[in-house]
């Protein structure tokens, strides 16, 4: 540590910079390793910085974060929160922006079973939790982070931190470490609920040796073709359409920042689901009067690939500590079948019952997995837009689902005071 400290002499920000590119370099190598035509992709990316991550902040005091920003580790976390937002911002609205305008139609034919997929893979999600607390006798807060962790999603796992704080809320001591162990909890189980899905999308069209270039054909879209016509007849603010994404992002930002009472706590769809929906129906009306609002789609393409990059460094360098210090086989294992039940049996009710195309089927899986790495993925495998709408048309109704059984969970099966030693 000592000589990469007298070698790298950068520190702070730099140091930040300096960081997230090797890990970008590092990460994409990895992910081109490829096993039987199977390789990590992007998540490559994730797996590299989980690696560094528990370097960089590693518990003994001894770490890169001492050396480069003094012994502001918070601070130094923050810096990667925001990388992880902005990747997030970047990916979703870009991936709104790619499906909008097919979306409402893919919606009309498809929205039952897609929501009725969203719903599936949910409440599996919450019985193999129960069925964890129950016969596994892991903890409910525990368990509940795992869920949040195995659907690498962000709104249950501050929503089951709300619904502690409501439980308990007459012991501020029990809350909080019961929200610490629903942190835990979910960085554990980050891990595998990234990879898994990444994989699973991989493996699937294999294994059922399917004809990809069929299956993108039963999920193409209607031709927009008169309306990239009329296009050419409005006023574009600039070459490129950073106006209108940058538009699309204020509006989805305010959005998601509305708050909905439910339960114990409050709902919103947060600056993810915000972003989607805002470059979701701007990009399906494709101009405000005279005014286009149509980012260019290479540019798209550029700012989804880059975005989520960005959005596995940011949440992948400081959760690397959390899964080193508090990972126990037992936890990762549970976290494992949170994210493979509710997946795998969803996929097959949604292929044999439902009947869903094979994309339509995997795009609606990443939706209701909440797995934006997935998606990703799945598009690289499809080689085709055209999944993100299944996604798109997935993603809220498990959103809101996921919160609601989180919620339920702690509400029904509280964790005795015991469990904290209290």
């Amino acid at each position: 540590m000592s000589l990469f400290n007298d070698v790298i002499s950068i520190t702070g920000i730099s140091f930040l910079m300096f960081t997230v590119f090797i890990v970008a370099g590092l990460g994409y190598l990895l992910g081109r390793v490829t096993i039987k035509g199977v390789s990590l992709g992007t998540a490559g990316v994730f797996i590299v910085a989980l690696l560094l991550g528990a370097l960089v902040f590693s518990v003994d005091g001894s770490n890169l974060v001492t050396a480069k920003f003094g012994s502001d580790v918070a601070l130094a976390k923050n810096y990667f929160k925001i990388i992880e937002n902005l990747g997030l911002i970047l990916f979703v609205t870009s991936v709104g922006f790619i499906a909008g305008p097919n979306f409402f139609t893919s919606l009309k034919k498809n929205f039952k079973s897609y929501a009725l997929l969203s719903l599936i893979i949910i409440i599996l999600g919450g019985l193999t939790t129960i069925f964890c607390i129950k016969v596994l006798g892991c903890g409910t807060s525990m368990a509940v982070g795992l869920l949040s962790g195995a659907l690498t999603s962000t709104p249950p796992f501050s929503a089951a931190k709300d619904t502690v704080s409501s439980v308990y809320k007459d012991n501020p001591d029990a809350v909080s470490a019961f929200e610490d162990i629903v942190t835990v909890g979910h960085g554990i189980a980050y891990l595998f609920g990234v990879v898994g899905v990444v994989l699973f999308v991989q493996i699937i069209p294999k294994l059922l040796k399917a004809d990809l270039e069929e299956e993108r054909k039963k999920i193409s879209s209607v031709d927009t073709g008169k309306a990239a016509a009329e296009g050419k007849k409005l006023f574009d603010i600039d070459n490129f359409g950073l106006a209108a994404f940058a538009i699309a992002v204020v509006i989805g930002m305010f959005v998601g920042g509305i708050k909905i009472p439910m339960g114990s706590s409050k709902f919103s769809l947060g600056t993810t689901g915000g972003c989607l929906l805002a470059s979701l129906v701007i990009a399906h009306f494709g101009h405000f009067g005279p005014l286009s609002m149509k980012p260019e789609k290479r540019m798209l393409e550029i700012f989804r690939e880059f975005g989520l990059m960005a959005f596995l460094i940011g949440a992948g360098i400081p959760g690397g500590a959390s899964f080193v210090q508090y990972f126990q086989p037992a936890y990762f294992l549970y976290g494992a079948l949170m994210t493979l039940v509710p997946m795998i049996v969803g996929f097959i009710i949604a292929k044999y019952v439902i009947k869903l195309p094979l994309f339509n089927n995997l795009g609606g899986i990443t939706g209701g997995m909440t797995s934006t790495p997935a998606l990703g993925t799945l598009i690289n495998v499809a080689k085709t837009d055209n999944v993100a709408s299944a996604y798109a048309a997935a993603y809220p109704i498990a959103l809101i689902a996921v919160v609601l059984v989180s919620q339920f969970i702690i509400m029904f099966f509280p964790d005795p005071l015991s469990v904290v030693g209290m």
